[in-house]
């Protein structure tokens, strides 16, 4: 696919093809090592998935298109996308090392932690502070999960974001 270019005629990254052939139908998280957890998680994890499957672009590069369905597991400090059509056959696996990933992962869950405690108790002002910090950390991680998947799988920053939710929802473990 040509690099499209913008109309000030500078140079932007190509789109990711859009379409009911390039997105995901269902997702399956690998969560056997999950014991519990707590309902904010629950309903982040739910929210995730809602809105992932609702509008969402996924391209395998060099696949002729879904849609998929996608197998999400951490897999020995790997990051596993099994990639399936929707008849449930095999399409691919994209792996990917999740030590990039050790250190936003700790900040977000340390700045998750203290907006769902600020929420009880903090004033309005300090639970936006906060709320931007995890925002903030939340995009850092959705582009290093762009990035990391350049060249692989192809998608817009919408689910990007909703896959790093789900990553992080992964991490937790009982």
């Amino acid at each position: 696919m040509p690099d499209q270019s913008a109309s000030d005629g500078s140079e932007t990254s190509p789109a990711p093809p859009e379409g009911a052939a390039f997105r995901i139908v269902d997702l399956v998280l690998d969560e056997h090592t999950v014991v519990r957890r707590s309902p904010d998680v629950e309903h982040e994890r739910k929210v995730a998935i809602f809105d992932l499957l609702e509008e969402n672009v996924f391209a395998p590069v060099g696949s002729d298109g879904g849609p998929y369905l996608l197998h999400l597991a951490i897999e020995d400090n790997r990051l596993v996308f099994d990639i399936r059509l929707e008849s449930a056959e095999p399409h691919g696996k994209v792996l990917l090392s999740l030590t990039p990933f050790r250190r936003i992962v700790k900040d977000y869950f340390m700045i998750c932690e203290s907006y769902y405690d600020a929420i009880k108790t903090a004033a309005p002002a300090q639970i936006e502070a906060i709320d931007m910090g995890r925002r903030g950390l939340h995009n850092e991680g959705s582009e290093l999960l762009k990035e990391r998947l350049a060249g692989k799988i192809d998608m817009d920053f919408d689910t990007a974001r909703r896959l790093f939710t789900l990553i992080c929802v992964l991490h937790i473990k009982g």
